[in-house]
């Protein structure tokens, strides 16, 4: 019996060093979670600073448009425009016309082209074979 009492406060001392290291872990995690939160914080903040330095109010809006119909293609120009605004390729405040032109551009880059092929073989449809 006296063996069972030992083994059970082992047993229990080993659990509380678990769940104090799980504790700690889990503490480190949500710092770490914060840290990175904080910094993308702080890069979205940057970001929009930078954006509206560089974008009249039609170009913003057009934008704020664009984020909302597909937020993707949104990311893709506005990285666009703060590697131009952080290289100096931006002159003063980029219009909406100027951004009509970015626009375009990225959509000649990123468009898919669809090819339909049609095998008249497998589809077994052969105007010679038809009888009158």
């Amino acid at each position: 019996m006296a063996d069972d009492d030992g083994l059970d406060a082992i047993r229990q001392r080993r659990l509380a060093e678990l769940q104090g290291q799980q504790g700690d872990f889990s503490q480190g995690n949500s710092q770490a979670a914060q840290q990175q939160a904080e910094r993308a914080k702080q890069q979205q903040e940057f970001k929009d600073t930078l954006l509206t330095q560089c974008l009249d109010q039609g170009a913003r809006a057009r934008l704020a448009n664009i984020k909302v119909a597909k937020p993707e293609k949104a990311a893709m120009v506005e990285s666009m425009i703060v590697r131009m605004a952080q290289g100096g390729q931006l002159a003063g405040k980029m219009n909406e016309e100027t951004l009509k032109g970015l626009l375009e551009t990225i959509s000649e880059r990123t468009q898919k082209k669809t090819t339909v092929k049609f095998d008249r073989r497998r589809a077994n449809i052969d105007s010679d074979d038809e009888d009158f």
